[in-house]
């Protein structure tokens, strides 16, 4: 690369890493942890933070085997720079989300050319899944980089002259780390694409040539293996079957209700990886379709529309869906590691279609595209009637459901949608301005998470997430470490972190556990939505209710609560008798 190339080069991973940094990290602390998955994640990093014992993650001060340890190691270092608080616990996705979409470019880049490279960096980037991720306390992201980092070391490892082959190190040194992340998915997305594509090309023989199997499988090993064989050293069966329940059993079988039918990812991609999962079926139909034939040696390889990083790609696609289709348990994310093969092939496709106005199929998926656009549109303005309908059946997590709108935010994404897709239309139907279509189908996907994260969080937030946790974060504060909180109803992991202490969860039926409590003699502080209150043993009726915050309540058996100086709190509950 010459040094008047260089200069265009920067520019663009300059601005790629501006837009990433602002879609990944504005607002990032604004919204109160979610539960269930954000609070446990947190409150696990904030435990090992605390205590800093690096081996053992552990929530509500028992054992957590339902994830490995790598995040909590990063939640901690990020706790150590910012505080305990939201951002920190998301600051790890947010970085690696960010490191995901400029090695996506650098790859795309060396291997295609800097034109592909910005489509497939943008397309990456501007979508619902992965800016999701992106902003969660969960481990997914890293997940995603690393299993990413593992396959384009793959690549590069085998198909790369002289230094570029010993990028195939970080074949197995991005299992090993995924497999840190969260478990045997890890090391199973890589493989499998792996050995699918060696299958369909007949490059076994190559890549025991060039891809060091032996050795580097004895790296894979050495990185991974320790803490594994540490945590079962120190844990023994507690952990064994724990973590066995949560990998195996969760593929065999629904855990939690995540479960569905097999058709579950089809809608997940197409609303996960919009406006672009509209160009995915094309180029992976006719990639998978051309290279068969050359497998079959019906054509020449030379003659194949579809690059060999294209067929990689498509590979690396089915195999990933198939994989979690064949999963028991099924959530939205889960199918995340596919979305930068997703990527590929849409930026691959889209260049073609630029290059040349004819390539077929392009006209029809400009109208899927301007279609599941205006389905979402009429979605979102459909949202606040749905929302008043249905509002009654929302009380249990939503105490305020049928006091509190959803705001402006359903219309001003509406709004949005229908005039960004009519002006993909206007211009992706016509050839001579169709590269216009492109930059408006990722402004319209800029502008809705915008709307998202400046009008519809703080809203949500205010009167769904941080009540609950605002009075968490007070109890804490008043408690002794011998004195007891408790959660009554609902499970709210998140309780954890912010009260930062101990919690005892009861949920309804379960009252019983109330009634050993208030017999100790120390305080007792109950955190309930104020609904719930007729539902409490006859033994709380002495309890005074100390504190509320839009539809929540905090009860104790004694009547002052204090705040200590120098604390930051959350915004301000109302206080009772003030």
């Amino acid at each position: 690369m010459t040094t008047s190339d260089r200069s265009p080069h920067a520019l663009l991973l300059l601005a790629l890493l501006l837009l990433s940094g602002l879609l990944f990290f504005l607002g990032l602390g604004d919204l109160g942890l979610t539960d269930r998955d954000e609070g446990r994640n947190a409150e696990a990093g904030r435990e090992m933070f605390e205590s800093g014992d690096r081996l053992t993650p552990t929530f509500n001060g028992e054992l957590r085997v339902a994830k490995p340890v790598f995040l909590y190691w990063l939640m901690e270092q990020s706790y150590r720079l910012f505080g305990v608080n939201e951002f920190a616990a998301r600051f790890p996705s947010g970085l690696f989300g960010v490191g995901l979409i400029l090695m996506h470019y650098l790859f795309l880049a060396r291997q295609r050319d800097r034109t592909v490279a910005l489509f497939g960096g943008l397309m990456l980037l501007l979508n619902l899944e992965i800016l999701g991720l992106g902003r969660m306390a969960l481990t997914d992201s890293v997940l995603i980089f690393f299993t990413t980092a593992s396959l384009y070391g793959f690549w590069l490892g085998l198909h790369g002259e002289g230094g570029l082959r010993r990028w195939i190190w970080m074949f197995y040194v991005g299992m090993a780390i995924a497999t840190l992340t969260k478990g045997p998915v890890g090391f199973a997305v890589p493989l499998i694409v792996a050995a699918i594509y060696l299958t369909w090309t007949r490059r076994w023989h190559e890549y025991w040539q060039k891809g060091v199997p032996l050795a580097g499988m004895a790296l894979f090993t050495l990185l991974a293996a320790p803490w594994y064989a540490a945590m079962f050293i120190v844990h023994g069966n507690a952990y064994a079957s724990g973590a066995k329940a949560h990998t195996i059993g969760r593929f065999l079988a629904p855990m939690e209700g995540h479960q569905g039918t097999i058709f579950f990812y089809l809608p997940v991609v197409l609303l996960g990886f919009f406006p672009w999962s509209a160009l995915l079926p094309v180029p992976l139909y006719r990639t998978l379709k051309e290279w068969y034939l050359i497998r079959r040696e019906r054509t020449r390889p030379d003659q194949a529309g579809a690059s060999e990083l294209d067929l990689f790609a498509a590979l690396w696609l089915v195999g990933v869906f198939v994989f979690f289709t064949a999963s028991a348990t099924r959530l939205p994310h889960y199918i995340g590691p596919l979305f930068p093969a997703a990527a590929i092939l849409t930026a691959s496709y889209w260049s073609k279609c630029l290059d040349d106005p004819e390539t077929k199929g392009i006209r029809g998926s400009i109208h899927l595209m301007m279609g599941v656009g205006y389905l979402l549109a009429i979605a979102f303005a459909s949202l606040p009637t749905l929302y008043a309908t249905y509002a009654s059946k929302m009380v249990r997590e939503f105490p305020l459901a049928g006091q509190v709108g959803l705001g402006s935010g359903p219309y001003l994404i509406a709004s949005l949608l229908l005039c960004g897709m009519a002006l993909v239309g206007y211009l992706g139907l016509n050839d001579e301005r169709r590269g216009g279509a492109f930059w408006a189908a990722g402004a319209t996907l800029a502008g809705l998470v915008l709307i998202v994260i400046v009008i519809a969080v703080p809203h949500m937030n205010r009167y769904v997430v941080a009540p609950p946790q605002e009075l968490a974060y007070a109890a804490g504060l008043n408690l002794a470490p011998q004195d007891q909180f408790i959660a009554y109803g609902t499970t709210r992991p998140s309780s954890v972190f912010y009260s930062k202490r101990k919690t005892l969860f009861v949920p309804f039926g379960e009252e019983d556990k109330i009634r050993a409590a208030l017999k100790e003699p120390n305080k007792v502080i109950i955190l309930l939505p104020e609904s719930a209150q007729s539902k409490l043993p006859a033994e709380t009726v002495g309890l005074v209710p100390i504190l509320k915050r839009y539809g929540y309540v905090l009860l104790s058996n004694q009547p002052m609560v204090t705040i200590p100086e120098g604390a930051t709190p959350p915004p301000a509950p109302t206080i009772l008798g003030h």
